[in-house]
């Protein structure tokens, strides 16, 4: 019995020295941002850093309830500045008014004479003499208006302006005098049947009378035809834009002149008076050309012999005749014109047709 708890007790104490030879490992350091939920017991290792998790709290949910859905929260990625989005300000383009070109003042000063020209004159420049003179007052004011022209402004006009506005001047003024004497009465009887009862030349007289003011200076028709269309301008087709008021003149346009078309609406002209019988005609047949009396030397022959004489064509006739003929050649049709350079003709010029070209 003695030898059984000797032997017993000998590999307890070798136990109880054992265990009192193991080293006891010093206290875990512990993040203070981690708080040391426990320590296994001595003689158990414990895992390295190992922390208790709390379990997250569920929130009991009523009997056929849904469960709530936990939802993760979007946050900022990794180093992500959080800033508040703004949205770019819209800067709306300036728009820049493009001035449009205003028109001169002599382009205004011309349209004055518009209203008048378009409402009593037709397309073929007949003249609604009897509405019109309803409207002489009116008429009177316009011509008044045209007067008071400053001079400086009219100095301060390209030469084309000028031109246009004594074309404008001269035919409302010669517009104005038959009106005041419509219907035209005959002076005399032996003139009624010499002439007709409708002829311009029965207030021929009242025509070289008429006077009026521009630019606060006098001025007679055949003043402002003597002194700036066969003077200072020196181009003969502005004779073919003048009124004398009667079916042989050159038609009266329903529309002023203006300087910027001026040489459109000359030449516009100078055809539309060709174009009439009673102004340009070819008699084949009888090898005979027919021109308007303006051509002749005692009406504006002159003005074209100084502008378009030629020795080189026309040779058959005298010089003031062939420059009539080499001034229409720009304006007829080629067939005419080769009849009129390499036929032989004679040259007759018509009587002018001075009925008055009335059209109401």
């Amino acid at each position: 019995m003695t030898k059984s708890l000797v032997v017993l007790t000998i590999p307890l104490a070798v136990a109880a020295f054992i265990g009192g030879c193991v080293a006891v490992e010093p206290e875990s350091v512990v993040s203070p941002e981690v708080e040391v939920v426990g320590v296994e017991p001595a003689g158990v290792m414990p895992e390295p850093n190992e922390v208790e998790v709390a379990e997250p709290e569920l929130t009991e949910v009523e009997p056929n309830q849904p469960k709530p859905e936990l939802v993760a929260q979007p946050g900022p990625e990794p180093n992500e500045a959080n800033v508040e989005s703004v949205e770019p300000e819209v800067v709306e383009p300036i728009e820049t008014a493009i001035d449009e070109p205003q028109p001169s003042t002599a382009i205004l000063f011309h349209d004055k004479c518009a209203d008048t020209l378009n409402t009593f004159v037709n397309a073929q420049g007949m003249v609604d003499y009897k509405r019109l003179r309803r409207k002489r007052y009116e008429l009177g004011l316009l011509l008044e208006e045209l007067g008071k022209l400053d001079p400086s402004e009219y100095d301060s006009w390209p030469q084309a302006d000028k031109i246009a506005f004594w074309i404008n001047t001269y035919n409302l003024h010669k517009l104005k005098v038959v009106v005041d004497n419509y219907p035209i009465t005959p002076t005399s009887r032996i003139l009624a049947v010499y002439w007709g009862p409708l002829n311009v030349r029965h207030v021929e007289g009242k025509i070289a009378e008429h006077k009026f003011l521009v630019m606060d200076e006098q001025f007679t028709l055949a003043e402002i035809e003597r002194r700036f269309f066969r003077g200072g301008f020196d181009d003969p087709r502005i004779f073919f834009a003048l009124t004398s008021a009667s079916l042989s003149s050159p038609p009266l346009r329903n529309e002023p002149y203006y300087g910027d078309r001026l040489d459109e609406q000359l030449d516009d002209q100078v055809r539309r008076f060709l174009s009439n019988p009673l102004a340009f005609s070819l008699d084949r047949g009888k090898r005979r050309v027919y021109l308007s009396a303006m051509f002749e030397l005692s009406s504006h022959g002159k003005e074209f012999a100084e502008k378009f004489a030629t020795d080189k064509k026309f040779k058959d006739h005298p010089p003031t005749t062939r420059a009539a003929l080499n001034f229409i050649t720009d304006y007829i049709s080629q067939n005419d014109v080769s009849f009129l350079e390499l036929g032989n003709y004679s040259v007759k010029y018509m009587k002018h047709d001075w009925t008055i070209n009335d059209g109401s």
